[in-house]
């Protein structure tokens, strides 16, 4: 069975795994009642509303 003569170091392993381990960029749209920024597929924070329907209701500023 073959072993290794030397260890590896710690940056190989850290090369090798680079390409796959990183952070995501997130996506942001614009939400199409009020044009502020949100994440897709969820209900805008500042009106509240989803596919254009009013899920949470928000009071008046």
């Amino acid at each position: 069975m073959a072993v290794p003569k030397r260890k590896h170091c710690k940056a190989r392993s850290r090369k090798r795994r680079g390409g796959h381990v990183k952070l995501k960029v997130v996506s942001v749209i614009t939400c199409p009642q009020c044009s502020e920024p949100m994440l897709p597929h969820r209900v805008c924070p500042s009106c509240g509303f989803y596919r254009g329907k009013e899920i949470v209701s928000t009071e008046a500023e």
